[in-house]
C-alpha cells in the first residue's frame, strides 16, 4: 500500500473512532402488519403474477410429473432439462410417461452442456423455496445441484410451488426460513417471465432470461 494512501485511510479510520455512530433501530411494524388470510395467499400471487403473463397449472404431489408432461406434451415442448440430484428430479424421473418430451438431466459441467442448453433444450425445471403474497414473487434458491442456469436460459422456465409454502412478504420469509444463518450468493425473487422495454419503449419478452414461466403448483 502506497504512503499517500495509508495515510488517508489512517485519518479516516481515526475520524470514524472519534464519532461512532449507533445505528436506529430498525421498524418492522408497517411490513408485519401487511398479513393475508391463509385461503387469500395463493389467489394473490396468482392474480399478481398473470398480471405479468405468467403461467399457472395445478397438480396434486402424487401425480405433478405427469400434469406436466402432459402441458409439455401439449405444447410441443421437445426438451425439459432438470437436476437429477434434488428429491423433485427424482420424482420427475419416477414419474415421467412416454412422450414426445426428453428428460435431459443437468449432470455435466456447464461447459460440456452449454450446446444444448443454447441450441436444443426448450425448458428448464427448478423448485422454490416458495413465493409472496404481496408482491407476487417466486422465491428460487440456486445450489450446485439446481445451478440458476436452469431457469435463466431455457426459452420456457417451470417453476414447482408448494401449495403450503406461501408467505405473506418478503421479511416473513426471511425470519422462517432462518436466512440468517445461511444462505446462497444468488437468492432471486421472480414475478415473471424476463422483459425489457429498453429499445424504443417496446416491451419485448425473453431478451434477458425466459420467454415464459410456469408455475406449477404442487397441492398436498
Amino acid at each position: 500500500m502506497s504512503d499517500a494512501r495509508n495515510s488517508i485511510l489512517t485519518k479516516l479510520r481515526k475520524t470514524r473512532d472519534a464519532h461512532p455512530l449507533t445505528p436506529p433501530a430498525s421498524d418492522f411494524a408497517p411490513i408485519e402488519a401487511k398479513q393475508w388470510a391463509e385461503e387469500e395467499r395463493l389467489p394473490r400471487i396468482r392474480r399478481l403474477m398473470e398480471a405479468v403473463h405468467t403461467e399457472f397449472l395445478d397438480a396434486a404431489e402424487a401425480d405433478w410429473p405427469a400434469v406436466l408432461h402432459e402441458f409439455l406434451a401439449r405444447e410441443g415442448v421437445g426438451s425439459l432439462v432438470y437436476a437429477p440430484e434434488t428429491e423433485e428430479g427424482k420424482r420427475l424421473v419416477e414419474g415421467w410417461g412416454a412422450g414426445s418430451t426428453a428428460l435431459i438431466p443437468y449432470d455435466r459441467p456447464f461447459e460440456d452442456l452449454k450446446p444444448q442448453l443454447f441450441d436444443s433444450i426448450e425448458a428448464g425445471l427448478t423448485t422454490t423455496r416458495g413465493a409472496i403474497a404481496e408482491t407476487g414473487s417466486l422465491i428460487l434458491w440456486p445450489t450446485a445441484d439446481e445451478p440458476r442456469t436452469l431457469s435463466l436460459v431455457p426459452h420456457i422456465h417451470i417453476a414447482l410451488l408448494r401449495a403450503d409454502a406461501l408467505y405473506d412478504t418478503f421479511l416473513q420469509a426471511m425470519r422462517e426460513q432462518g436466512w440468517a444463518q445461511a444462505m446462497p450468493t444468488n437468492v432471486l425473487l421472480v414475478s415473471g417471465p424476463s422483459k425489457t422495454a429498453d429499445i424504443e419503449q417496446t416491451l419485448a419478452y425473453g431478451v434477458h432470461g425466459p420467454k415464459r414461466l410456469v408455475v406449477l403448483v404442487v397441492h398436498p
